[in-house]
């Protein structure tokens, strides 16, 4: 492992035809450390991680995992890379022909045959770090509730123990406790996994929760970064304006 930053974004561009979506995105994650990245709707934090997966490609700028350069990555250096990170999606994105077990280890078998007894146990192992246990392994998905399916795809974004975890809006959807719990789920396993963290959301309380550092992109830049603990004391009025939920202000 390197012995510098986990992600290093320099000057990251991207434009969709005539809309400059990042607009030189500076942005550094240390190894172990979990950072929010706020913004509002439309303002390339969904793009920011597609450009680091390698989803899509920058037209300008540099990113870095571990000291690597990862883009135009091809074939094996790019499946290399991209199994250093786990992924927790929006809306959970379980697959609801899929029992919960084949859900849970998809990332292990896809394009693989594995032996049927080991990946349930594995599932089962990985549920029960997200508090479920193996008696929903042959459920669908569709039979779950959205706390118990928001739990399953966290606990398919760990089964194969990456490095990075990216958590996409990890609390949508849900109401506040269970939403806490998904928090608080997210924080034990952060520190137990020692892995590297980038959430993206709206939600203030989680950000404030899981995060050891929090971001505010805002027309293609990160215009502010600091501890979680100043989220609400920036002193920015574009940062003040958002996480307040305010209609007045600089952003329009």
């Amino acid at each position: 492992m390197s012995a510098g930053p986990k992600i290093v974004l320099d000057r990251v561009t991207k434009r969709f035809g005539e809309r400059a979506i990042l607009n030189g995105v500076d942005l550094s994650i240390e190894a172990g450390e979990s950072l929010a990245i706020i913004g509002q709707s439309g303002s390339g934090k969904s793009v920011t991680l597609k450009c680091i997966l390698g989803l899509i490609q920058p037209d300008a700028g540099s990113i870095l995992v571990d000291g690597e350069s990862v883009i135009g990555l091809r074939g094996k250096d790019q499946e290399r890379v991209r199994a250093k990170f786990g992924m927790l999606f929006q809306g959970s994105a379980l697959f609801d022909s899929l029992p919960v077990w084949r859900n849970v280890t998809f990332g292990l078998t896809q394009g693989r045959s594995r032996d049927t007894a080991h990946m349930k146990k594995v599932a089962e192992e990985n549920l029960e770090r997200v508090g479920l246990d193996g008696k929903i392994l042959n459920l669908r998905p569709n039979e779950l509730s959205g706390g118990m399916q928001k739990r399953v795809a966290l606990a398919r974004a760990i089964a194969p123990r990456p490095e990075i975890i990216f958590f996409d809006e990890p609390t949508t959807g849900l109401d506040p406790i269970r939403a806490d719990v998904i928090n608080d789920l997210i924080v034990s396993l952060v520190e137990d996994l020692g892995v590297t963290a980038l959430t993206i959301t709206h939600d203030m309380a989680s950000a404030r929760k899981i995060a050891h550092r929090v971001a505010m992109l805002y027309d293609g830049r990160i215009i502010w970064e600091g501890p979680q603990d100043r989220l609400y004391d920036s002193g920015n009025p574009y940062v003040d304006q958002f996480v307040q939920g305010r209609a007045d202000g600089p952003i329009r």
